[in-house]
């Protein structure tokens, strides 16, 4: 895809961040008729850190909006049965074909990301790559009215009804305007991971033992991705001196058998590694801006519901901007805590790494309950009758908070 520059000086939205989270939001927020730019700071299809599990709710929110057959079409295979095992012991759960969704699917960052960049071209978005932006435009009461792009005289200014920060963990957009954080989680998990060739693994698999975690999940191009999760104090020791050998060891302790199949498998790549970040809330919303994504809200990647996370948080948010009212970004920010809000204590507490076997599968049926909830809450969206669907074929207005 060649780096278009943006091609008007004003839009009704500006979405600064086109991975996962931004590039739903501004392909919902096209969908519904307004006029929007996305931009982000790397190039098109780059790969990104990611666990890439989509849960159920995040696998229905793509075929709602009719990405899920292009997900197929790049050939990420399908997941039938997840298999939990707890120790030597090994639970089995095939994937019922409920709501729209007959399998989970776990696509590349490269994949999905590009997936959905092109539906919302398709919707009538633009999108600018190795775009940063250096600053915000306001109103002299405060108020965000658009981005300042570049640096020094070079740079452009952008306006914009609304500004959505999408970009991630460390967003720039929340530290420019401030957004604070009000609930942290209490604990966080490590992570190294890694591609395999050649692994002959059935479905996803989640492996638990006291002190550790794998994930097992298979996506494009026939690798498996191999993640071995710790405690943090036990990071600093994995990745020192030689990380391939403390990522072994890790996968050792917690499945012998998983470690034995991998001699027969090929590791591509680089393995990647992640410290560890506390699950933290943050002020989603103010006077011409909001936040989606990992901006936002961030719970522990152990669980692997942060695509999900930001899949259902883009139509929250694209429904309230399209309401077009202050209340309606509050509500926002208020129904996505009201609903996660399960979910975030059960992770943070697998993340904790302070659970034997029994606790930990109790977890677990809880952690089952909260999605079920979340997907209930999806498929609400289509009999809500604040204006059309995002599945709907025609835009409906968009009227935004002034």
């Amino acid at each position: 895809m060649s780096v278009k520059p943006p091609r008007h000086p004003a839009y009704d939205v500006i979405v600064v961040g086109a991975r996962c989270a931004g590039a739903a939001t501004a392909l919902l927020l096209a969908r519904a008729g307004a006029r929007v730019l996305a931009v982000d700071r790397s190039e098109y299809g780059t790969d990104t850190l990611s666990t890439h599990a989509l849960m159920r709710g995040g696998v229905l929110q793509l075929q709602r909006w009719g990405i899920l057959a292009r997900v197929k079409a790049a050939k990420t295979p399908p997941v039938l049965r997840t298999s939990f095992h707890y120790g030597d012991e090994a639970l089995e759960i095939p994937i019922k074909s409920r709501d729209g969704v007959d399998a989970l699917y776990s696509p590349r960052r490269t994949v999905l990301d590009r997936l959905l960049v092109d539906a919302a071209i398709e919707a009538g978005a633009e999108v600018a790559f190795h775009t940063r932006v250096a600053g915000l435009l306001r109103r002299d009461d405060g108020r965000v009215t658009g981005i300042v792009t570049g640096a020094g005289p070079a740079g452009s200014r952008i306006t914009a009804s609304m500004v959505v920060g999408a970009d991630g963990l460390h967003s720039g957009v929340a530290q420019l305007v401030d957004a604070g954080i009000y609930r942290r989680g209490r604990h966080a998990s490590s992570v190294i991971y890694g591609y395999w060739a050649d692994l002959a693994q059935d479905g996803n698999h989640w492996h638990f033992r006291p002190g550790t975690s794998i994930g097992v999940i298979p996506t494009n191009d026939g690798l498996t991705c191999v993640f071995a999760s710790m405690p943090p104090r036990r990071f600093l020791d994995a990745v020192r001196p030689d990380i391939s050998a403390g990522y072994l060891r890790i996968l050792a302790e917690c499945s012998p058998s998983l470690a034995a199949e991998l001699g027969d498998a090929r590791l591509t790549g680089t393995l990647h590694g992640f410290p560890g970040v506390t699950g933290f809330f943050r002020q989603s919303w103010g006077p011409g801006w909001a936040l989606v994504g990992d901006a936002a809200y961030f719970k522990d990647p152990l669980t692997a519901h942060g695509i999900t996370d930001a899949l259902r948080d883009a139509e929250f948010l694209a429904r309230a901007i399209g309401r077009g009212t202050n209340g309606a970004l509050a509500d926002y920010q208020r129904v996505r805590d009201e609903l996660v809000d399960g979910h975030f204590e059960v992770t943070d507490a697998i993340a904790s790494f302070e659970w034997d076997l029994a606790s930990v599968r109790g977890l677990h049926h809880h952690l089952s309950d909260e999605m079920n909830k979340e997907v209930r809450a999806i498929l609400a969206l289509d009999a809500q009758a604040d204006g059309a669907p995002p599945s709907s074929p025609g835009p409906t207005p968009v009227a935004l908070a002034s």
